[in-house]
């Protein structure tokens, strides 16, 4: 029996296949950083990573990982919420990102009373599919186990689902069962 892949494992290698050395990237929601280093090293030190969160415990983990594997130079980490993408992202990279990434929940080790809700992850998602470059990744990891997930999960079912097939080649994924209520990631492909 072939073992499975860890769902982080299968996001960083969807994701790797968009980002080259020197690309532009974002971490929408960076948590403890561990997509953010990803991101970091895939672009290489001439490449460039946004990262947004709103909880200064995260920036300040994700700056101690970044400095630890020597990736810090490369990444710019912004406190805020992911809702004011579009300001956050400088406008001459507007349209020109590979890859944006998402993980929404909770900070694993934090506070479990701050997650992401659907009020500010949907106009997120708008921003992201604005900055993304013809053949960008959107990818999205929602993790619905806290008050409110269930609803926002489905809110991100819906905005997925009005993305024009014409523009957006769409994909979904869920593991195994096991985890109650299971992760589901969302990728979204902008058409060349």
């Amino acid at each position: 029996m072939t073992p499975r892949l860890p769902l982080t494992a299968l996001v960083q290698a969807k994701v790797a296949h968009h980002l080259r050395p020197a690309a532009v990237a974002v971490d929408a929601t960076v948590g403890n950083g561990h997509d953010t280093l990803f991101l970091a090293q895939a672009v290489g030190p001439h490449g460039q990573i946004y990262g947004v969160d709103l909880q200064p415990p995260a920036l300040q983990q994700t700056r101690r990982r970044l400095e630890a594997a020597g990736a810090a130079a490369q990444v710019c980490l912004i406190a805020g919420s992911h809702a004011d993408l579009a300001q956050q992202i400088p406008p001459h990279l507007h349209g020109q990102v590979a890859v944006v990434m998402f993980n929404l929940g909770y900070l694993p080790g934090g506070d479990h009373q701050i997650v992401t809700r659907q009020e500010s992850t949907l106009p997120a998602l708008t921003a992201a599919a604005h900055l993304l470059a013809p053949g960008g990744l959107l990818s999205v990891v929602v993790y619905p186990g806290h008050p409110g997930g269930a609803e926002e999960a489905a809110a991100v079912a819906e905005w997925m689902g009005e993305r024009p097939p014409a523009q957006w080649q769409i994909s979904r994924y869920s593991p195994a069962p096991g985890r109650r209520p299971p992760p589901c990631w969302w990728w979204a492909e902008r058409r060349p």
